[in-house]
């Protein structure tokens, strides 16, 4: 178990910050539905930071870390299970109004209302995740043999309301709306398949659409687990083995890495910038041990910007120094004139 939460872990910090770099270093990069991806891989990797105190604590059976750390750590879990579900929801309707209104998408579809509503979204998600850092804390096991934390209710009642509160708000309610974005878009896009011009925007629209519904798919397969062990524990309590709740707590964190492979898979302009990336810093390594082994510092910045090819003026006068390509000195001069049908030299590449 510690081996696998250890993987989860490195994954996702690499691969969520691997996301959130590209969106925000590449202009290109900066849509709409990218920084609803953008906002995503935030919450996912708010998810994986609290993977090490999960996976300490099931290894220990206990809580080792105080009473402040374990409402930090609920609470960020809280805020990010939360978050990342109403930027699923988001993303679905994103796609809805992309391919069944894709005139009324010019308006909406920019991504300064993508920023607001993503604000809004974390206020959203930072409301209905309240109640878990102000009830969440440390308290002794069953036995009185160690000290465990969780959420701390006044009374078995508020236990049972809480988990149909966060299971409706966390997952039946938005996994609903999802399904009917997607519902409806599959019988727009049967209605108008014939259409004239159709074809074409579906397969501009298709690869993007269908990333969106695999990574909501990878969601659904990921935390319905971790819901319906929360149920059973209220339905069954004592019942159930505590070897389904750290399986099914796994399984939630692991939709957090799942989620930059699935882009690097289905998405080409994620996967044509993550290699950006992962080839500047490959180039960025050699150079830094050329560099080292003393080959003087003209090595040391190759990276992959345009050359300039202006002419740049000598201090003696005569003529300019130019760069590798060649560079016009003097500006153009009429060719004399030729005999008929002489043909004259070709001077540019055109």
């Amino acid at each position: 178990l510690q081996c696998a939460y250890g993987l989860v872990c490195l994954l996702g910090l690499l691969g969520n910050a691997l996301v959130i770099f590209v969106v925000l270093r590449y202009a290109k990069m900066r849509t709409a539905t990218n920084i609803y991806l953008l906002n995503l891989a935030i919450a996912d990797e708010l998810a994986v930071l609290g993977a090490p105190f999960a996976a300490a604590a099931a290894a220990l059976r206990r809580w080792p870390f105080g009473r402040a750390l374990c409402r930090t750590v609920l609470g960020v879990d809280g805020l990010n299970m939360f978050g990342s579900v109403f930027c699923l929801t988001v993303l679905s309707l994103d796609r809805y109004i992309a391919v069944v209104h894709p005139l009324r998408a010019a308006s909406y579809r920019r991504p300064r209302v993508a920023k607001l509503v993503t604000g809004g979204v974390w206020l959203l998600a930072l409301l209905v995740a309240s109640p878990i850092p102000v009830f969440a804390g440390t308290a002794a096991t069953g036995d009185g043999r160690a000290v465990a934390c969780d959420l701390l209710w006044p009374s078995p009642a508020w236990a049972a309301a809480f988990v149909v509160y966060s299971s409706a708000l966390g997952f039946v309610l938005p996994v609903a709306a999802m399904a009917l974005c997607y519902l409806l878009l599959a019988g727009k896009m049967r209605a108008v398949a014939r259409g004239v011009g159709w074809r074409q925007r579906r397969r501009s629209e298709g690869q993007l659409t269908r990333l969106v519904v695999t990574v909501v798919a990878a969601f659904v397969v990921c935390w319905l687990p971790f819901y319906v062990v929360r149920l059973l524990e209220l339905l069954l309590p004592g019942r159930l083995d505590a070897g389904a709740h750290d399986a099914s707590l796994l399984l939630s964190h692991a939709n957090s890495c799942a989620n930059p492979i699935l882009y690097g898979l289905l998405s080409e302009s994620f996967r044509n910038s993550f290699q950006g990336v992962l080839r500047r810093c490959r180039h960025a390594g050699l150079c830094c041990c050329r560099h080292g082994h003393g080959e003087g510092e003209d090595d040391e910045e190759e990276e992959e910007e345009p050359l300039d090819y202006r002419a740049v003026p000598r201090r003696d006068g005569k003529g300019c120094v130019c760069p590798p390509l060649p560079c016009p000195q003097d500006p153009p001069r009429p060719q004399p004139c030729c005999a008929s049908g002489a043909l004259l030299p070709k001077t540019t590449p055109f």
